[in-house]
């Protein structure tokens, strides 16, 4: 007992020792996944079989810990066998890039290590994340409002669904679906994924989530929609939500705004709008236009963290309403967390808004990489990144062998590959077979040689095509030429 009550005098915790590694860690960090990162030069990715993979890091764990120099050969193989997603070569994602500013609120963020639920242990933050998130508003075309960042924008979409139920039916909260008619929601054909899984976990359902027919843009056609809301009311159900889309996954598509919010205003359903991918047009005096009527919604996802380059994750959820339904949606009044008798103005205690308890701070390395390039610099990466995109559309148009699957409306290149060997032979009963084959065999062997990665899938009945993304502001037209180049390169033999 004296030993261990001798022990407790002092700190268990090497700091001198502790801060000489984080000096060195940072210096990898800064070398290995910055430098190198970033650099065309480099490979954006070392390709390993999971086998080979899990021998090379030594991932178990064991009862007694390792030397310094040791560790730091542990963050060296970590950095070298990830995906440089910072590389101006990866095109694979809706992000992609690194801002440093933005990298140094995520920094910061870690090491200060609070929840974003309290003014008591996170006063900076809870102030930043109002001021952030009025902003996200104002350009929404609100001058008032609530909101949250939330973890993902299928969290922002699933607090949608809850936040509408519950404003249509409050008793939800307390006496549950068994309290409730048979609810259908609307969500177009191009929609994301995550209202169908958000149905499932609310409880609501996936067969009751109608997916509305889209015409050849993957635009939701607000006819249709009307149509589906008056189906599900015939069989007896009542249609509470509509989730149109701007910035659909794989095309780009930006929904009819203003017509589907007629739609809505007649039948008095909630009118969501999923701008997780295309919100950030909003910056952009430019390109604006595209969610023309986003202003009417009741509620909004933006991620920043995509198209800005912010840093994962970095996802808005916005609502128009004022009256604290937020609150009044998910609150617990947890008292040893939101005491009413506290010293100061409880109403900065913005924690019990969340179906979370404790909450990452996600505000920061927005607002700090707002802070150091303005309004004025993001519209600039906005306009970059439409710019990239019609410099390689008209490239595509250019080249013997690429074929648009659609112009692009948004910042989505979406086009065929076709190899020598497929050319001319449209009319064969194996065409597209064939061609769907194509795609797949590029990105292995780009893969596995590291030159660089952009994403494929097949929709509808299209056949798998590829569809490049570029927000990095890194990029410059050389990268571009070498991406089209490439996929010639490593296709032509097929």
């Amino acid at each position: 007992m004296m030993a261990e009550s001798s022990s407790l005098e002092h700190p268990g915790l090497d700091k001198a020792a502790g801060e000489e590694f984080l000096q060195e860690a940072f210096q990898i960090l800064l070398e290995e996944a910055i430098r190198k990162g970033m650099d065309a030069t480099e490979k954006v990715c070392e390709w390993k079989e999971p086998r080979e993979l899990r021998e090379l890091l030594d991932l178990e764990l064991r009862s007694h810990g390792e030397p310094r120099q040791r560790v730091l050969e542990r963050c060296r193989d970590v950095i070298r066998y990830s995906v440089k997603t910072c590389h101006p070569r990866f095109f694979n994602q809706l992000f992609s890039g690194l801002d440093h500013h933005a990298l140094m609120g995520r920094m910061i963020t870690e090491t200060l290590n609070t929840s974003q639920y309290t003014y008591e242990i996170a006063p900076v933050f809870v102030l930043m994340e109002e001021v952030v998130l009025a902003k996200l508003r104002e350009l929404v075309g609100w001058s008032t409002g609530d909101g949250i960042f939330s973890p993902g924008g299928s969290i922002s979409n699933m607090y949608a669904m809850n936040v509408a139920r519950y404003h249509r039916f409050p008793d939800s909260k307390q006496k549950g679906s068994w309290a409730l008619p048979r609810l259908v929601l609307f969500t177009s054909r191009e929609g994301h994924y995550s209202i169908q899984k958000g149905a499932a976990f609310l409880g609501i359902g996936t067969d009751n989530v109608y997916l509305v027919g889209v015409d050849e843009r993957g635009k939701m056609i607000p006819e249709e929609l009307e149509k589906e809301i008056e189906r599900a009311k015939a069989e007896g159900a009542v249609p509470f939500f509509v989730s149109a889309t701007c910035g659909t996954t794989v095309l780009g598509a930006f929904d009819p705004l203003e017509s589907i919010a007629d739609v809505c205003q007649r039948h008095g359903i909630w009118f969501h709008v999923d701008a997780a991918w295309g919100g950030s047009a909003l910056l952009s005096r430019k390109h604006r236009h595209l969610l023309t009527g986003i202003e009417r919604a009741d509620s909004v996802a933006w991620n920043p963290h995509k198209m800005l380059m912010v840093g994962l994750q970095c996802s808005a959820f916005l609502l128009r309403d004022s009256s604290g339904l937020l609150q009044r949606c998910h609150g617990a009044s947890a008292t040893y967390l939101f005491q009413p008798d506290k010293f100061y103005d409880v109403s900065y205690d913005t924690g019990d808004k969340t179906i979370q308890c404790g909450r990452r701070v996600d505000c920061l390395k927005l607002w700090l990489l707002w802070k150091a390039v303005g309004t004025e610099g993001l519209e600039r990466r906005v306009d970059r990144a439409f710019a990239f995109t019609r410099y390689l559309a008209e490239e595509v148009k250019r080249r013997e062998g690429f074929q648009l699957v659609l112009e692009p409306e948004f910042i989505n290149l979406c086009f065929w590959f076709v190899p020598p060997s497929l050319r001319g032979k449209e009319g064969s009963a194996d065409y597209w077979p064939r061609l769907g084959k194509v795609a797949p065999v590029i990105k292995e062997r780009m893969m596995k040689s590291g030159s660089m990665m952009v994403g494929y899938q097949p929709l509808d009945a299209k056949v798998n095509f590829f569809r490049q993304i570029v927000t990095n502001p890194a990029v410059t037209r050389a990268d571009l030429d070498f991406f089209l180049d490439e996929i010639e390169r490593l296709g032509r033999d097929l």
